[in-house]
This record gives C-alpha cells, structure tokens and sequence, in this order.
C-alpha cells in the first residue's frame, strides 16, 4: 500500500467511470424500448466495459491507498450507513448478474435474457447511482 488518503482526483476518476457506465446503461434500455437492437448490444457492452473498469481502479485504489471514512454524525451518518449497505450488497450481487445476463444475450437466448435482464437493470442502475451519492457523502457533501 502506498498509503495516505485516496487523492480526489483517483476516487472521482472511480466514480466517472462507473457513472459513464450507468449512462451506456440508461441508453440501452431507452434504444431497446425503441426496438433498436444493435444499438443496445452496443451500449451493453459499453456499460459492461465501463463497469469493469471501475472494478479494475476500485480494486486498484482499495490495495494502494487508505479508505476514506464518512465523517458526519447523527441522520446524516444513518442515511450514509444505509445507503451504502445497500450498495454494497447489491454491488457484489450484480457481477454475476450481469455476467448471466450478457451471456444470454451474446448467445442469442433472449427467452431467458430478457427476464433476468428485467431484474439486473434496475439493480445496477441503483448501484451506479449510489455509487455516486456515496462519493457525494465522503467528498463533497455533509461531513
């Protein structure tokens, strides 16, 4: 470990990627709705990569530099705590998910995709999202 505080600069690069990700992920869904299937492979795909790139930098980040503690008390440290058990639940939860849910697309099972794929959206659109107000917490909000 390198050690010391994780400069702003890592964690907000961190943070862009896996919100760029939910992005690629919101134009997915909405070229879906419109039947525009290559499209959405694309932005799925884009999603994905952008995804485990976040997982590379945060993996990367948690081994070279110490973690970041919330330092707001009282409601703003429950709500803290609550988001971000649940993001972390639901972010451990949706690899495989994802993983499944690409796999049958890729190879074409769309019967099968298209429900599993109705439970890993809203799941990884919550843990981009959290992800982000998670960063809001310890970087730039109530401390």
């Amino acid at each position: 470990m390198i050690g010391g505080p994780t400069p702003l600069w890592v964690a907000a690069f961190n943070t862009t990627l896996i919100v760029v990700s939910g992005a690629f992920l919101a134009m997915g869904y909405s070229f879906i709705r419109r039947k525009r299937i290559a499209a959405h492979r694309r932005s799925m795909l884009t999603a994905a990569a952008f995804a485990a790139l976040f997982l590379v930098v945060y993996v990367a980040r948690a081994l070279l530099f110490e973690g970041k503690l919330f330092a707001g008390e009282g409601l703003w440290r429950a709500v803290y705590l609550a988001i971000l058990g649940s993001h972390i639940v639901l972010a451990i939860a949706i690899a495989p998910l994802v993983l499944v849910t690409l796999r049958r697309a890729l190879r074409g099972d769309y019967l099968r995709h298209r429900p599993i794929a109705r439970v890993t959206l809203p799941l990884w659109a919550y843990v981009v999202v959290t992800g982000w107000v998670i960063f809001w917490f310890l970087y730039v909000g109530p401390s």
